[in-house]
């Protein structure tokens, strides 16, 4: 019988652990301290403050008794802990995809904002369908027709988050490599030139090229993405892209470090103005 997979963290969850991991630092206790003045083990408090598992009423009961949280904190962990786990950004064929996509496009249904560098695709959520497949088609070559169709769905639909009542806003960066590759062709970089200048109308989407007379900068070594999420409270949010796999990454300094990064690609592209005209030449070029 298959293992039962096991999806990733939502938001809420994250939060949880966050703050559970922050009022234990705040008592200045250790894992190992806890687990020896409470029935807790140490592994599971691990699990738990790595949003992996979801903890007991009566064991996070015990842990806020031992931090001393204030009637606050209690009763919003209590909620956080109490809250069903809102899993309908899942559809039934997400079970096939990776894990690390899973998670992703669950994180990314729950975000306010994305900000996306990447060096040498078109982000995701500005792919056409042509371009997406190709870009499967291409990055995964012993993929199945299935496979790769799951993949090209998958994008298509997230890129409802631009478009639902209140969208996501997009702040996308890339190197000059990524518009002027030929993925799938002239006429699919035709049409995507295109539909990045409609996307680019849109009073929150940004998107910016970082011309190759700029030389060597910051966002060369690899792609990621930040996102942060409506209430102040849940933590942000990096994920890098990697060749061996999508890693998440959630520490203060990791955060900072990523956002500065960000910032010094914003000052080093071009603006959104000459980035439209940048795709104007390209699409006009291609014809």
């Amino acid at each position: 019988m298959p293992e039962k997979r096991q999806y990733p963290p939502t938001i809420r969850l994250r939060r949880l652990a966050a703050e559970l991991c922050r009022l234990r630092a705040a008592a200045q206790l250790t894992r190992e301290d806890v687990a020896e003045r409470t029935s807790i083990n140490a592994v599971t408090l691990y699990r738990i403050e790595k949003a992996r598992a979801r903890p007991q009423k009566r064991t996070l009961a015990a842990l806020l008794d031992l931090y001393e949280a204030s009637e606050t904190q209690r009763s919003d962990l209590m909620t956080i802990q109490n809250s069903p786990s809102d899993q309908g950004w899942l559809r039934p064929y997400h079970s096939e995809l990776p894990e690390e996509y899973t998670a992703y496009i669950g994180f990314e249904a729950e975000a306010r904002t994305v900000r996306n560098y990447e060096s040498l695709f078109i982000p995701g959520l500005a792919q056409t369908e042509e371009y997406a497949y190709a870009v499967v088609k291409g990055v995964l070559p012993m993929a199945s027709q299935r496979e790769v169709e799951q993949r090209v769905q998958a994008r298509m639909e997230r890129q409802a988050l631009l478009v639902k009542e209140q969208p996501l806003r997009l702040w996308a960066i890339v190197d000059e490599a990524a518009i002027r590759r030929e993925v799938g062709g002239l006429k699919v970089m035709r049409a995507q030139a295109r539909h990045l200048l409609r996307l680019m109308e849109e009073p929150h989407i940004t998107f910016q090229v970082i011309p190759f007379d700029k030389g060597a900068h910051a966002g060369m070594p690899s792609s990621f993405v930040h996102l942060d999420f409506p209430d102040p409270a849940d933590p942000e949010l990096v994920c890098v892209d990697t060749s061996a796999g999508d890693l998440f990454l959630e520490s203060e300094a990791e955060i900072r470090r990523y956002m500065l990064m960000f910032e010094h690609l914003q000052a080093v592209a071009v603006g959104p103005n000459d980035s439209a005209d940048l795709l104007i030449k390209l699409a006009a070029a291609s014809e």
